[in-house]
Order: structure tokens, then sequence, then C-alpha cells
């Protein structure tokens, strides 16, 4: 009698621990100067799995509105009041930063949306628990790198934020960029409110740069290339994957005709081969949101698509060893995302390891321009 009645209360609570909810916390910026990224993102949240692996699964999305003190709030809101499993966000590099104490210390995966790379190399200590679904910036920049060779620059003006996102972009392409042969010849900032860059531009093209490169995200992107433009700047104008939006176009009308961008493929998935591996998985996303939304979405979202299939599939091997809402759960869901292989993406092909937590490849950008108000593929 006593072996059933143990029985019985060790499958009541494999059940139990079966069955136990999974809450995901989401952070966005969809309202502020970066609410085209939060906003798709904070949508895309809507349409991610209620259930994985025959376990519910609770969303829970909070808003910042791009300032980093509400992140830092909202993390803590999230991990104490809430005990999410794992976070979504957020959607800009400097509240990724802002938070990664909390998260280490909480021991919470992070799938991060940003797009720079420091948010997760060198990978230590608090990096081990910060994961990234979007391109990092030396992906974008050599792709950047080679159509500006291919094409006779060798000299740059920068223009970036005076942020971590504008930081690292200047370091990581003044690096690759030495190494062949592009020199930046002028180095300017901006905040990201910044209402006028005048005295910045107007360094920039006393340098006589071949091109310029903005490294800047959104709507805040076009203030400096539409500057340049109407101080009298013909040369190529460079913008990283920050700028992947619609509304980027909507915002610049004439003034971003012509600038060359790399990011990933669905941007132009219309005229993305059906071989590539990420075209179907992208359509179905599409797909997906528009009939939710009736819009379509933009890449941003994606990021957070991209962040949902992958937690879809580390959460089956996590709950073979742990129940949700414990140390134990994170760890085992952190070492799984870890040994993630290639997994397809609205965005690319991810293959993470203990050392490469972002595992983008080539296979995650394509060479775009803006022609008659809408990107196109460019060759490589």
């Amino acid at each position: 009698m006593l072996t059933r009645i143990a029985l019985a209360f060790a499958l009541a609570a494999f059940a139990s621990a079966s069955h136990a909810q999974i809450r995901i916390g989401l952070m966005v910026s969809a309202t502020g100067p970066t609410s085209a990224i939060g906003i798709p993102q904070k949508n895309t949240g809507d349409i991610l799995p209620r259930a994985i692996a025959g376990t519910p699964v609770e969303y829970i999305s909070l808003e910042d509105g791009g300032d980093a003190t509400r992140a830092v709030q909202n993390a803590r809101k999230l991990i104490q009041e809430h005990h999410v499993d794992a976070l979504i966000g957020p959607s800009t590099t400097p509240n990724a930063f802002a938070i990664l104490d909390i998260i280490a210390d909480a021991k919470v995966p992070l799938m991060a949306t940003v797009g720079t790379s420091s948010v997760v190399e060198p990978i230590d200590a608090k990096k081990r628990w910060v994961f990234k679904t979007t391109q990092n910036d030396d992906l974008i920049a050599e792709a950047l790198i080679g159509h500006m060779v291919k094409h006779g620059v060798r000299r740059v003006g920068f223009i970036g934020f005076n942020d971590p996102y504008g930081e690292n972009w200047l370091k990581v392409f003044g690096a690759l960029g030495k190494k062949a042969g592009i020199d930046v010849v002028a180095a300017e900032r901006y905040a990201r409110n910044d209402a006028s860059v005048t005295g910045q531009s107007l360094k920039v093209i006393a340098a006589k740069p071949d091109a310029v490169l903005i490294a800047a995200v959104g709507g805040p992107a076009v203030l400096p290339e539409a500057t340049l433009r109407e101080q009298g700047y013909k040369g190529a104008i460079y913008q990283t994957h920050a700028v992947a939006t619609d509304d980027f176009i909507k915002l610049g009308k004439d003034k971003v005709e012509g600038t060359i961008v790399a990011a990933g493929p669905m941007l132009v998935i219309d005229e993305i081969p059906a071989s590539n591996p990420t075209k179907k998985v992208a359509t179905a996303y599409i797909a997906a949101y528009e009939k939710q939304f009736h819009a379509k979405p933009a890449t941003f979202g994606a990021n957070t698509w991209d962040a949902g299939l992958l937690l879809e599939r580390a959460i089956p091997i996590a709950l073979k060893t742990a129940k949700p809402g414990t140390e134990a759960f994170r760890v085992a869901l952190r070492d799984a995302l870890e040994s993630e292989r290639e997994v397809v993406g609205c965005q690319g092909v991810f293959n993470m390891s203990p050392t490469n937590h972002n595992g983008m490849d080539e296979r995650a950008r394509v060479l775009v321009t803006i022609r008659d108000g809408r990107f196109r593929l460019l060759p490589d």
C-alpha cells in the first residue's frame, strides 16, 4: 500500500512539473523614438505559441518607452513579481546593457533583440545569460566593407549614436575597415533625441570622405542622412541593419534614395530565392502577423519571432530535468539554448554554443539599396 501511495505522489509530482506554467517576459519600446522597432516586437509577442511541449506559456509584456531606467524597473518586476523563466527583448542596446546585472544575478536567460554584438561578446559571467537574435555588427560590417572595396571607397566619414550602439559600430567598423584599406577620416556622434546634427555633418563633409556610414536606429537614423543631402553631400551613404523598416523610408523619402544597407533576407523576402532556408520560415511569420494585425511586420518583429523559435526548441529539453519557475529550469534552459544547431529563423540560421550566443553566419545577411521608395536586393 505504501509503495502505491508513494508511486501516486511521484506521478502527481511529475505531472505537476510537466504541466506547470512557463512565464516569459517581453520587454519592448513600443513608444518613444524607437517605436518603429518596439511596436512589431510587441505585436509579435501576441502571436507566439501559448503552449510548448504540452506546457502552457504565459507572456507578460512591459513597455519601457526606450528609457533605461524604466527597463531596469521592468526587468525587476518581471523577475521578482512575475517570476519569469526567460526574457525576450529589450528593443534598444542601452536598455539591454542596463539590465545585464539584474538578469545575471537572477539567472534568467535573456533573448536580446538588439544589434550590438557587445551585448553577448565577450562571454563572461553576466553575458553567459544573454543570447541575441539580431545579426552581430561585424557580420553586417563585413558586407558593407565588401561593397565599399568593390566600389573604390577608401575614406569613410562616420556619424553614430553616442551610446553603446554607435560606439561599438565605430570600433568594429574601424578595425575591419583598416584591414581592408579603408580609413575613418571623421567620426561624429549625436544623441537619439537630438533635433539637429548640422555641426556634425559639416565636419564630416569637410573631411572629404568617399562615403559616409551612419550607425543609428530607426527614425533617428534619418536625421544625419537628410542633413548630409541638404548640405550638398553627393557621396554614397551606408546604414546599418537597424534601419530595416519601411518607416525609415517614409520618414526619409527622397533623402534616403540610394542608401546601401546590409540586413536580414526578410527585408526583401519577395526577391529571395526559394532555396534560401529562411524564406519558408519568414513567409510563415509574415502570414501569421498579417492575419492578426492586417499589416506586414518590420524585420525587428522577426527578431522576437526567432527568439520564440529558439525557446520553443530549448524548453522541451529543459522540461526533462526541471520544473518551470525554478533556478534549475532556467539553468537547463540556458544550457539547452547553447546547444541549438541549424535552427532556421526569419533572419538567419542559428548555431549556438557556450562561446557563441548569436550563432548567425553569412546566411543572415543580404545587401540592399533603397530604390523608388522601397528596399531592393543588391548583388554581393
